[in-house]
């Protein structure tokens, strides 16, 4: 018997050293960060049971991503992140709901959580791409909100600078499957199709993105929902000066549609984003400005939604604490009085910023930058439409190519948007200090 498996054993060594290998290449990226957050208020109220307390913590996350080169043109592409979590807290109880901007739970990946995982082919008419992929990555940082979808793509350079892109996303799957038995609908699923361009100058890149999304997951409650949406942007560099821009259109004549009879009128849809920002830089001090807009819906027209479809985008982060997609995700929204409250990514909003920045050496950058915003759209019976004032300093040392250092104090005074409801309600400002370790491979 020993003879038979030791025989077993040689035969198996032998086939695993005699056979092909099948990935010519590995390539490996990623990063990890270490951090520690203090957050004075965890929430905006004053003078009621319910104030905030502070909080004080630290936290991580790994991300790795993987090309196997196959062959020359043929990868396989992968990513996971891996023990994203807090130092020391209790671990997350196991569910189905996915974790933002994540094709796995939270659970999953306070372990580990793969989010790509799909073959890239570069051929002699153009990219095809399928499988899990980056998603909502598109023009300037303004709206995107990267995260994976199942998609395929398909990249066509015409020529002359100019590149074509077509796309077919699946967002949601309701069909009848091994795992979704129960199906009652044959077309319940929500998929989105996208058509891009892009143009390169010599001191100017420009493209256009256009959606159509088609959202049946409520049919078997007598309604569907459809969209298109368009998003021209433009970058440029002129000597010292850089401009981005970036302006977003959803619309739709039946954005809401009811079926089946329902005795209900149809919405539309009509909702405005954009963002414009320059910086300029004079030798090591550096200066610039933002102005941001993502419209809000107007409470008094029940027949159209103005708001609420378009965003700022989770990787848009203009502050530390306003808007701040860390400090969310990791310490939570800040609840005001009423019904107010402030999350991840900007609704609703009026945003202007004025920055500076100095570059003493090579490997310190210094910011500091000042923020003021408002609401486009009051709720009905609040207060007030004013976000407030959020000033913010952060500092940056470049320890290694790899390896860097940040240290960020913000300071929110807090407005009266944040009373909600209650007229003679109070709210605390608010600061935060965030340090961050990080390392790029």
């Amino acid at each position: 018997m020993k003879r038979f498996w030791f025989v077993l054993f040689a035969l198996g060594l032998i086939t695993t050293f005699s056979t092909q290998a099948l990935a010519v290449d590995v390539k490996f990226s990623g990063s990890y960060y270490a951090a520690g957050m203090y957050l004075d208020k965890t929430t905006l109220r004053k003078d009621t049971a319910t104030d905030g307390p502070s909080t004080a913590f630290y936290f991580q996350r790994l991300r790795v991503g993987t090309e196997f080169i196959v062959a020359p043109g043929l990868s396989l592409i992968t990513r996971f992140d891996a023990m994203e979590r807090s130092w020391g807290a209790t671990r997350t109880v196991p569910g189905t709901t996915l974790d933002s901007l994540s094709a796995g739970t939270r659970a999953e990946n306070e372990n580990i959580a793969f989010d790509y995982a799909y073959i890239q082919y570069a051929s002699s008419i153009g990219i095809l791409a399928v499988g899990y992929m980056n998603n909502n990555d598109w023009g300037t940082v303004f709206g995107n909100s990267q995260g994976p979808a199942a998609k395929a793509s398909f990249i066509l350079p015409i020529g002359f600078d100019l590149t074509v892109m077509a796309q077919v996303v699946k967002v949601t799957e309701n069909s009848r499957t091994a795992i979704n038995p129960s199906a009652t609908f044959s077309d319940a699923d929500t998929n989105e199709y996208y058509l891009i361009a892009t143009y390169n100058w010599k001191y100017v890149t420009a493209g256009v993105l256009g959606v159509y999304g088609r959202n049946a997951e409520t049919r078997p409650l007598g309604w569907m929902i459809s969209y298109y949406m368009l998003e021209p942007y433009a970058t440029a560099k002129f000597g010292p000066v850089s401009i981005q821009a970036e302006l977003q259109y959803a619309w739709s004549g039946h954005f809401v549609k009811f079926e089946n009879n329902i005795p209900l009128s149809d919405q539309k849809l009509s909702n405005w984003a954009g963002w414009i920002d320059i910086t300029a830089s004079f030798g090591p001090v550096y200066v610039g400005g933002s102005f941001a807009y993502v419209a809000g819906d107007n409470p008094d027209t029940t027949d159209t939604v103005e708001g609420g479809i378009l965003t700022g985008g989770a990787d848009w982060n203009p502050c530390l604490i306003l808007w701040n997609y860390d400090r969310t995700y990791w310490a939570g929204s800040l609840a005001g009085q009423g019904t107010s409250v402030n999350s991840d990514p900007m609704v609703n909003a009026f945003f202007y910023q004025g920055r500076v920045g100095v570059k003493p050496i090579d490997k310190l950058d210094i910011l500091a930058s000042v923020s003021y915003a408002y609401a486009d759209k009051k709720p009905t019976g609040y207060v007030s439409n004013e976000y407030g004032w959020e000033v913010d300093l952060t500092a940056t040392y470049k320890i290694t190519n790899n390896l860097s250092y940040m240290l960020g104090i913000g300071y929110l005074f807090t407005g009266d948007y944040f009373k909600g409801e209650v007229a003679n309600a109070s709210v605390n400002n608010d600061f935060l200090v965030l340090n961050k370790l990080t390392l790029t491979f």
